[in-house]
Parts: structure tokens; sequence; C-alpha cells
């Protein structure tokens, strides 16, 4: 079964329906969203089509090796996925036609008001492996 991961953008993608910032968002509201997203994965466990998932801090640096014997460089002129990503969840699924069905269905977590936010989420495949080699 392919697997696929289902990205969530603080920004980049287009603008949800119900787009109010979270740290805009009361307690109970943030408690809501999270709930959505613990019972879908739930679900998917109980489907077996779940694999991993995460909500990330915001905080965060880029590093890279900076040759030998230097220590690693640290953070540097780029775009922030710390102001990027949201989180994401890693889904093991039948078709891409499914992890489009269930990427729609997360979308509509409840945010700002107990609506749903309707956001735009990223679904990119895993690459996929192949042993032979092209001549």
């Amino acid at each position: 079964m392919p697997k696929y991961l289902l990205l969530k953008h603080y920004r980049g993608a287009p603008a949800g329906v119900n787009d109010v910032p979270m740290d805009q968002w009361t307690p109970g509201e943030v408690d809501d969203h999270i709930q959505y997203m613990d019972d879908f994965a739930d679900r998917l466990r109980e489907t077996g089509e779940f694999v991993d998932g995460q909500a990330l801090a915001p905080e965060g640096m880029w590093v890279r090796h900076d040759g030998p014997g230097r220590p690693p460089a640290v953070d540097g002129p780029f775009a922030e996925t710390k102001d990027l990503i949201a989180g994401w969840m890693v889904i093991d699924v039948e078709s891409q036609d499914r992890a489009i069905e269930l990427a729609g269905e997360l979308s509509a977590a409840p945010g700002h008001g107990g609506k749903p936010i309707h956001e735009w989420l990223e679904v990119r495949p895993f690459l996929q492996h192949h042993s032979e080699t092209i001549e």
C-alpha cells in the first residue's frame, strides 16, 4: 500500500474557509481541534491506515554540516519551516483516491468558533524505491 504524508501548514497554502490563526482561538477551541485530530487518527488505527502523526511546536532551526572539524552551521537566510508546517500525519492507504478522501475529512477539523477550518492540506506520496537499475 502506498504511504502518503498529509501536511498541515501555518501559512504558505491557500487560506482556509475559517482562516483564524490558532493563537487567536480559545483554549476550548484548541482542545476540540486536537480531539478531532486524535479521534481521526484512532479511526485510521482501527482500519490499519494510520502510520504516525505529530503536531509541531513553533520553535525550530536550520542546521547543516559546515565541514570537517567545524561546528554545524545553524539558521540562515531560509524560509522557516517552523513558520510554515504545523504538523503532519502519515497514512498507508490503498490508493491516491483514498488519501485524498482522508485529507478532505481531516481538513474539516474544527477551529475558531467550533466551525470546520476547511484548510488546505498538502498530500505527498512517499517516494517508492525501485531496486532495478535504469540503463
